[in-house]
């Protein structure tokens, strides 16, 4: 049709191809909604994230086509002057299909395992190439799926090749000549698609939550905008002055000693209860420890049996939320005591962050120890732990056991391996043990024929929080590697007077409905909520407490136990304090939301537009008034909001002297 008002033929391939690329983004869109909508969210209702979708997917598709009408604008350059401008032009449509579909697959994946569009937090694993790489290698198909990748942009070179055809043989003899100021018109319309609307702001990134709601704001945006617009969100941000604001709230939750203005320092002394004994500490940081999954939620694939043994002789807390999801920030928390609020980037590979002051440095005559079987410069693990004075560390590189994955050697030699050195100390130690097989790929030692795989319906696993049964029987396997270190532990003379602290580095989001109220499931708690346990039988007395605590309060906890004196900058608290008064763990994660978590409610505020939710994590069979509900709901924010720009300050302001 366009060949009759003699539009050249370059253009009217350009239009063929928009259509083209319309289409490939409005497929991978609803393949999206299909695949991942909540089920309260109907097609009718995602209709207006379609409709904004339509103007983001034309932003990209007018990049893409812009470069063809403006080169264009030179005769001898156009697509259709030669068959080596042809191929040229093909060629580059090809590899920019082969991007598209990179990030489209990439986006699939990221909204598969984190339920949310892919973002500039991918960066943290692409600093990380090799490790990455591995680890997709040994978790999925990945070379069927390049194959899968490589076929689906072959055929579009196809379509490519038999739309530009197609103009040539529609046009051929008509003498449509060379008209410049089409091409200006045309690069004007792709310009005002790029632009985004009539008016003044153009489309932006956050245009998109005006939906005021996750799902549809992610649904309406398309995996490039989201990429690129959060790149910028990277770089460390905070504001003083609102963290001098914060700081009333702040000091009263954290219960900092008065007649301090704008100073989270405070020097603690050693209580009363603390242990003369001078005891070692063994720090287990569990990969992907989510409370949900495990036997001591009343799960009933009772996945954790001698962790829930051991659970019931220690001091267990069944309610600790790590302050984000991630094992880099999870370290980062238990190191610091510091939440890592910072959205798209690890605090660990950020170079201003990267300096921290750590109560670790407190324990003085202890000697200091750090084992992973893997590669510490994943997410440089080792630039944060290089806070810690005289450390020792003990990586993949120096152990016998053979490694397993691209996780190096199994838990279960790295545990051992740990024991060994442990019986040959002189002095108390301080120890971290970084774990990371409960991952993918799921890989179990051959060499273990003592673990027994189990076979359960995938029905089942579904119901009780599992996606597959490899992650099942690996999250089992966990417990047998606790088993093992525990036994070896006991039959040596460190055990007696050694506090064993097992925590989880972060959860995982899926289905917790089977044990915990629906916000575990909603509003995705199962990410941040794991198991916390101080174990040492021949020290401290059995206690199963229920209030809600945090990660970040581990340290102060068992410095707390030590006889000496410790100093604290931080948010975290000791949690045996009797003098303690609030319950409560501040939340945070990529998808822009920020929260608290108290014994009662979770409230959740959205960083992106204003939207503020107060949901029940607890029946206590207490009714409130609407009066008293709004009272908390404005309560909880202005904590929620105090202790984000807290800790964002905390983030830049902790350094080491």
């Amino acid at each position: 049709m366009l060949s009759r008002f003699r539009i050249p033929k370059t253009l009217i391939w350009v239009t063929n191809l928009l259509v083209i690329f319309f289409l490939i983004f409005t497929l991978f869109r609803l393949a999206t909604f299909w695949a991942f909508r909540p089920r309260a969210v109907s097609l009718s209702d995602a209709l207006p994230s379609f409709l904004m979708g339509i103007q983001y997917d034309l932003r990209w598709i007018a990049i893409v086509l812009l470069p063809i009408v403006v080169i264009s604008t030179v005769p001898s350059l156009s697509p259709f002057y030669s068959a080596r401008n042809k191929k040229w032009w093909t060629g580059y449509l090809v590899i920019v299909t082969f991007i598209i579909f990179t990030f489209f697959g990439a986006d699939f994946g990221s909204f598969s395992y984190n339920q949310t569009r892919l973002d500039a937090g991918a960066m943290n694993f692409v600093e990380d190439p090799g490790i990455s790489l591995h680890m997709m290698w040994q978790t999925y198909p990945l070379l069927w799926m390049v194959l899968g990748l490589v076929v689906a942009v072959a055929l579009f070179r196809w379509m490519y090749f038999k739309s530009h055809w197609h103009v040539i043989n529609r046009t051929v003899g008509l003498g449509i000549p060379h008209r410049r100021r089409y091409f200006i018109v045309s690069a004007l319309v792709l310009a005002f698609l790029i632009y985004g609307r009539v008016g003044w702001p153009p489309l932006a990134w956050k245009d998109s939550f005006a939906l005021r709601d996750s799902f549809r704001s992610y649904l309406a945006l398309n995996p490039l905008q989201n990429f690129f617009a959060t790149l910028r969100l990277r770089n460390p941000d905070y504001n003083e002055q609102k963290a001098r604001d914060a700081y009333p709230l702040v000091a009263e939750l954290l219960q900092l000693p008065p007649g301090k203005s704008f100073n989270y320092r405070r020097v603690i002394s050693p209580g009363s209860r603390a242990l003369e004994s001078r005891p070692n500490v063994v720090l287990v940081m569990c990969e992907s420890f989510s409370m949900y999954k495990s036997t001591m939620s009343g799960n009933p694939l009772n996945t954790t049996p001698y962790f829930d043994s051991i659970a019931r002789k220690g001091i267990f807390f069944e309610r600790c939320f790590s302050p984000h999801f991630s094992t880099a920030r999870g370290l980062f928390a238990l190191v610091t005591g510091i939440p890592d609020a910072q959205l798209f980037k690890f605090s660990t590979r950020n170079p201003e962050a990267i300096r921290q002051r750590t109560i670790i440095d407190n324990f003085e005559g202890y000697n200091k120890h750090y084992f992973l079987g893997g590669n510490p410069g994943f997410n440089n693990f080792e630039g944060l732990l290089q806070n810690i004075d005289g450390l020792q560390m003990h990586t993949e590189k120096d152990f016998k056991s053979p490694r397993v994955n691209v996780w190096g050697i199994s838990d279960k030699d790295l545990f051992l391996e740990a024991n060994t050195v442990f019986r040959e100390e002189q002095k108390p130690f301080f120890a971290i043990i970084q774990t990371s097989d409960n991952h993918r790929p799921y890989m179990i030692p051959e060499a273990d024929t003592d673990f027994v795989k189990l076979e359960v319906p995938e029905e089942t696993l579904r119901k009780y929080g599992f996606e597959s049964l490899d992650e099942y029987n690996t999250f089992r396997y966990s417990d047998y590697c606790f088993r093992k270190f525990l036994a070896a532990a006991e039959k040596e003379s460190y055990f007696h007077n050694t506090i064993f602290i097992f925590v989880g580095d972060h959860g995982v989001a899926g289905n917790a409905e089977a044990v915990y109220p629906a916000a575990w499931t909603t509003h995705r708690l199962t990410d941040e909520h794991v198991p916390l346990l101080f174990y040492a039988p021949y020290i401290l007395q059995p206690q199963w407490r229920k209030e809600v605590v945090s990660q970040i309060d581990v340290l102060p906890t068992v410095a707390g136990m030590i006889q000496q004196p410790y100093v604290n900058t931080t948010m975290g608290r000791n949690l045996l304090d009797s003098a303690k008064k609030h319950n409560f763990a501040f939340v945070t994660n990529t998808a822009g939301r920020i929260g608290i978590v108290t014994d009662e409610f979770y409230f959740v505020k959205n960083l992106d537009f204003p939207d503020e939710q107060l949901v029940p994590v607890k029946y206590t069979g207490t009714s409130y008034t609407p009066a008293q509900r709004d009272s908390i709901t404005r309560r909880l924010s202005d904590y929620t909001t105090a202790l984000f720009e807290t800790a964002r300050y905390m983030l830049m302001n902790n350094k080491l002297d």
